[in-house]
């Protein structure tokens, strides 16, 4: 008791010093212009709903004074230049649940018996013995899992750049003054800025990932910097190695991000870095993610209520090319009768493009049957969509087998055409850099060097022009516009992937088509060109704009984020006042793009479903975006269904292939296919429909669509026009058609002869 009653005046003195340090400390800022408190970033907006704050999860004080940060009274350091980042060394293979964020580390911190005796002497926070080894999946800066709210910061220049921007991989809005800027920046240049994450339970932190300021302008990134930890946000813990405070080595340029790893995991409930020195004519800018494992915490309601799990049994993990060509393999064996797996062409590493049909009948069209295809990896490095087509795969054949009747409608009564990966290349490259290393851009091109989201024909501008000059329809029409002699040439800059995908398009009579995107979470609808040359920004809808709106919707309204108005924005759009969807050429225009193409080359209606803020999310977060997809996935292609479909036949009852089906009010038509068959979307509505063919007299008729699933039937029986059956007669007897005003003139000839 006499040691007690000793030890707590010392301990309120010691409290009350460093309260009035805390009050002058505030007062000298509030002097300062330049500086900024953090409060003014953490006002909730209008839409959100207030959370409930969880218990502070506090161990019991050690009997000494627990060590705190506070702000040094010394000058700032000089900033250096940041050293390259060494290629880490490769480390022991350890158990692996969750797997580590990425194969790569630009930077790793080795264990040693001094870093694990400074931990241990700290006795504010807990040091995890099970597995010191063991890597962490990312909190979910990137990801959005952490919300604003969450994030908070020393002080910061502007709203703009404010603690809740400070996430791994954001990108700055066009005009970087506004509210959606490239990192958390700080109000001044010292050594007491920082930035914190509030894990809101206890975490074993394993390691910090830091990035500089997205910016086309300016160059900031910090180059060194402490880590802290604390339960309270109050008593600070800062990482130790050996005696000292450790010194992590930082960014070397702004973009590519480096992994420090802690030299002991460290259990607390906040985080903080701290910068110590930066680049020499920027500023002190970072974006960053934390590794780290969430305790459990079965008493918290809070924190189970919001976990996200599924029931399905798929294989949740990203699959480099060798696994995804195995696990196709897989599927075509469980489900031999309705699956075949082939190719359309090949990379320009040779890598050979895999696509998976499933039908009941594989390997052939159906008459009558709708053609759908989904392709993902047009961009190597947006990899969650790759996978959520492969998970798509063995769902559908699982729920096939387990009888499921809307997944055996579905398979029985359309063609699905799935490849996943078309940029094989890329991926390969996105991969070894692994799911939180290779930044925003790694692998997003082909192995030559081309973004093959728009290296297609630009038919926009040829049919555009041709209207202007008032040439249409009789010499370019509103569709099927054929691709330019220039484009066809083997010296044209295209790549390989983008001819075999042409092919494939051109082979296939697709009716419907969705290519999964990602970085962002809104579905664009074409056109994606501008009409407008001098604009980069124009609302430009196609004469099927109220169809591509409808397709849009069923797949965001389905999705369990994309139109949740009080959703953070991914980077710098907010979608939701269009209901998560978004003409492409009101977001940025795009030439060439495969939405485009499709839509003035083909039959096929096509559209880009941006999946995901994150392009390459960590893996223990698939199930999760599995959640979020996978009722979106199957709507869409059920919306294959709409509209009208039917047969195009002579009185002989044969199909006529290339005939022609125009929408009366709609300036596109769609062709048959080779065996007569057609499919066009529509909204609900009454509809005059034509038909015509050449040699074939046009027949209309007027076709009723409802709101129910399934498209309504509309059959035309064409018969040849008068001139047709002639040449046909003609034709039949080896005789060729009698031309009128050939036979005058030689009549007359035949009279003048006579009366000479």
């Amino acid at each position: 008791m006499s040691c007690l009653g000793t030890a707590t005046p010392a301990l309120a003195l010691v409290l009350l010093a460093v309260t009035v340090a805390r009050v002058g400390a505030q007062g000298a800022a509030l002097e300062d212009p330049d500086y900024y408190g953090q409060e003014i970033w953490s006002q909730e907006p209008y839409y959100a709903r207030p959370e409930p704050e969880p218990e502070t999860f506090s161990p019991p004080l050690p009997a000494g004074p627990a060590e705190e940060w506070e702000p040094r009274p010394q000058e700032p350091r000089p900033p250096k230049r940041a050293t390259k980042p060494k290629k880490a060394p490769k480390r022991e293979k350890s158990a692996p649940e969750p797997p580590p964020p990425g194969k790569n580390s630009n930077k790793k911190v080795v264990r040693t018996k001094s870093s694990e005796k400074a931990a241990n002497d700290d006795h504010n926070v807990r040091v995890a013995h099970e597995d010191v080894r063991e890597s962490c999946p990312p909190l979910g800066l990137e990801t959005l899992k952490i919300t604003d709210f969450q994030l908070h910061a020393s002080t910061a220049k502007r709203y703009g750049l404010g603690a809740h921007r400070g996430r791994l991989n954001i990108q700055a809005g066009i005009n970087e003054n506004d509210f959606y800027d490239g990192a958390w920046c700080a109000g001044r240049n010292d050594l007491q800025q920082w930035i914190e994450v509030d894990a809101r339970r206890l975490t074993r932190f394993t390691g910090v990932i830091t990035q500089g300021r997205n910016s086309l302008w300016l160059s900031d990134w910090v180059t060194s910097y402490k880590v802290m930890v604390s339960n309270d946000s109050h008593m600070w813990v800062t990482v130790k190695n050996g005696s000292g405070d450790m010194i992590f080595e930082g960014n070397s340029e702004k973009e590519i991000p480096v992994l420090n790893e802690l030299p002991v995991p460290m259990v607390a409930r906040y985080i903080r870095i701290n910068p110590q020195s930066w680049f020499d004519n920027g500023s002190i800018c970072m974006r960053m993610e934390i590794l780290g494992c969430p305790l459990p915490d079965p008493n918290n309601y809070y924190h189970r209520r919001n976990e996200m799990t599924t029931t399905d049994d798929l294989d949740f993990k990203h699959h480099n090319y060798k696994e995804m060509r195995q696990l196709m393999k897989v599927v075509n064996e469980m489900c031999p009768n309705i699956t075949r797996i082939y190719n359309i062409g090949k990379s320009h590493q040779g890598l050979k493009l895999y696509a998976v049909e499933i039908s009941d009948h594989p390997g052939e069209h159906e008459v009558g049957e709708p053609e759908f295809h989904y392709i993902a990896g047009a961009h190597g490095n947006e990899v969650l969509g790759r996978e959520l087509l492969l998970l798509l795969v063995q769902f559908l054949c699982q729920e096939y087998l387990a009888r499921n009747a809307r997944i055996v409608h579905l398979v029985e009564e359309t063609r699905i055409h799935i490849l996943p990966s078309l940029n094989p290349d890329g991926y390969e490259k996105a991969y070894e850099g692994g799911s939180e290393l290779g930044g925003w851009s790694l692998g997003r091109w082909t192995h030559d060097g081309i973004d093959i989201n728009n290296n297609f024909p630009d038919l926009n501008t040829l049919l555009w022009e041709a209207e202007d000059r008032q040439n249409v329809p009789r010499k370019v029409p509103n569709h099927y516009i054929a691709i330019p002699e220039w484009f066809l040439s083997e010296n044209a800059t295209v790549a390989a992937e983008t001819r075999a995908v042409i092919a494939w398009m051109e082979k296939i009579p697709f009716v419907l088509g969705g290519n999964l995107q990602g970085g962002e979470l809104v579905v664009a609808y074409p056109y994606d060109l501008v009409r407008s040359p001098w604009k980069t920004q124009e609302h430009t809808p196609t004469p099927d704009d109220h169809v591509f709106r409808w397709l849009a919707y069923s797949y965001a309204s389905t999705h369990r984020l994309m139109t949740d108005a009080r959703r953070r924005v991914c980077h710098t759009e907010e979608f939701q006042k269009e209901e998560g969807t978004v003409n492409g050429a009101s977001w940025h225009t795009v030439a060439g793009s495969l939405n485009d193409f499709s839509y003035l080359h083909t039959n096929c209606f096509e559209l880009s479903i941006y999946v995901g803020c994150d392009k390459y999310p960590h893996e223990s977060q698939l199930p999760e975006e599995w959640e979020n997809n996978r009722e979106s996935l199957i709507v869409f292609m059920e919306q294959v269904h709409r509209g009208i479909k039917g047969l195009v036949r002579d009185s002989h009852g044969k199909g006529i292939p290339n005939a022609i089906i125009s929408v009366e009010g709609v300036n596109h038509d769609i062709r048959t296919a080779n065996d007569g068959d057609y499919w066009r979307l529509l909204n609900p509505g009454e509809y005059v429909v034509t038909a015509k063919a050449e040699g074939f007299t046009a027949s209309t008729k007027n076709c009723m669509v409802g709101y129910d699933m399934g498209a309504t039937r509309c059959d035309f029986t064409l018969s040849k026009t008068n001139m047709a059956r002639i040449r046909e007669i003609m034709e039949k007897f080896g005789k060729q058609p009698v031309s009128l005003p050939a036979r005058r003139l030689k009549l007359r000839g035949r009279k003048r002869r006579q009366r000479g």
